[in-house]
């Protein structure tokens, strides 16, 4: 879970597992894959950061992050 900022200054917590999409416009919308749509006072920036550090924390971000070719010797 990441915490968050409704327009109207109170925060709550959202489940980072279940978000499909994060627009600015201005104000950031969090769309869940459920269909429900969530405005935020937190910049699209900080709700990623947010949400790769709580991937790391579970131990799956890792698996997120696509490796570079390594190069031969």
């Amino acid at each position: 879970m990441i915490a968050v900022t409704r327009l109207n200054g109170t925060s709550f917590h959202i489940n980072a597992l279940l978000i499909e999409t994060i627009e600015e416009m201005p104000d950031t919308l969090i769309t869940l894959t459920t269909g429900k749509k969530v405005i935020v006072l937190e910049k699209a920036a900080d709700v990623i950061a947010s949400v790769q550090q709580y991937l790391r924390s579970i131990g799956v971000y890792a698996a997120t992050v696509k490796s570079e070719p390594s190069e031969g010797p």
